[in-house]
């Protein structure tokens, strides 16, 4: 993958996605609760801020919110995080929320037997109404600059406009060769009124020919695109790698274009003890990082956490292997803290990679 130079462009990366207001009810459950702290969070926005707050790149979220006063705290925990909100476009708010509104994400985190778990309230929103020439995209990627684009498959699946506006934007950073990475981040919820897992693979397949780099565990590749994994049932508990390279070779076979391909590799043994790891295909190599047991406080994110340390290793061009470590040192950490977004450091992340404990440091 031939990326611009930074010198050349305004952005590193520029993300399109909603970004909605978790509330988090600590160690309590969303139906008991009494009170809630608030994050903001988004798949494909958690990239953007990942990537501007732990590696200190330049990072901008393509984005909507309904113009009220949780809209503007959504904006207020956007700017807390560094991402540039030049293309956060405010929709006017009626009152009440029959035309717009926002996002709202409760999230239990789940401990030792009991899962996470999650209720979303996100029908109608700013976000999901941006619809094609609503953002101008050749702006952004022209007369700017962007280094990389990044969107994925929740962005796509709150509604028609939504995916359509996605297609537009691979479209016009294809044109004017920025580097596109794709999370196929399949939710079942969200497809369930939009015409379900058929209509997921029709929309997620459009958007392929126009991906360098396409993340997803393997529940994604199934659904979303249709592949099959040899070896691997339906509880995807027992991954078979082997299957899973295999699996990656057809995907690359039917779309040369994507360049790279990488999944974290996560065997849940409780909500609170995983198993950890990766694995990475670029330009016909294969690079893993092996499982390990990690603890977990807030399991939401890391994913995200995962493909922004990636995407770093690929942008400062220190090469497959070293991005997959990246990636899976930045997606533990995260998960070691609350709310959707990285709290760590790159010190942290290097010293991570490096198989540095958890002593204290003074």
């Amino acid at each position: 993958m031939q990326i611009q130079s930074a010198k050349s462009c305004q952005y590193d990366l520029v993300s399109l996605g909603e970004v909605m207001l978790r509330l988090d009810p600590g160690e309590r459950r969303i139906h008991t609760a009494r009170s809630f702290q608030v994050w903001e969070g988004g798949g494909e926005y958690n990239v953007a801020r990942g990537l501007r707050r732990c590696f200190g790149l330049r990072t901008a979220i393509v984005t909507a919110l309904a113009d009220n006063p949780v809209g503007r705290l959504i904006e207020d925990l956007i700017l807390q995080g560094g991402v540039d909100t030049s293309y956060l476009r405010f929709r006017d708010y009626d009152g009440v929320g029959w035309d717009v509104r926002n996002g709202l994400n409760f999230t239990e985190r789940g401990f030792g037997p009991r899962a996470a778990a999650g209720c979303s309230d996100r029908g109608h929103t700013a976000a999901s109404q941006i619809r094609p020439g609503d953002v101008p995209w050749k702006t952004i990627f022209n007369e700017r600059g962007a280094r990389w684009f990044h969107t994925g498959g929740i962005f796509c699946a709150l509604s028609g406009t939504a995916a359509d506006t996605a297609l537009e934007a691979v479209q016009c950073a294809r044109e004017n060769d920025v580097r596109v990475s794709y999370d196929l981040n399949y939710r079942p919820s969200l497809w369930k009124n939009y015409g379900g897992q058929a209509m997921a693979r029709t929309v997620n397949r459009a958007l392929m020919p126009y991906v360098d780099c396409l993340f997803g565990n393997e529940e994604d590749f199934v659904a979303a695109l249709g592949f099959e994994i040899p070896g691997v049932d339906d509880s995807f508990q027992k991954l078979d790698t082997s299957g899973f390279r295999r699996m990656i070779s057809n995907v690359v076979a039917e779309f040369p274009n994507i360049k790279v391909v990488a999944t974290s590799l996560r065997t849940a043994k409780s909500a609170t003890l995983n198993g950890w790891g990766g694995i990475l295909y670029a330009h016909g190599e294969f690079y893993e990082v092996p499982q390990r047991d990690i603890e977990i406080l807030d399991r939401v994110g890391g994913g995200d956490s995962f493909a922004s340390g990636i995407i770093y290793g690929f942008l400062t061009d220190q090469g497959p292997q070293w991005a997959l470590e990246c990636g899976v040192a930045h997606g533990a950490l995260a998960m070691s803290t609350p709310g959707d977004t990285s709290m760590a450091s790159l010190a942290e992340v290097r010293r991570a990679m490096g198989g540095g404990g958890a002593r204290i440091e003074r």
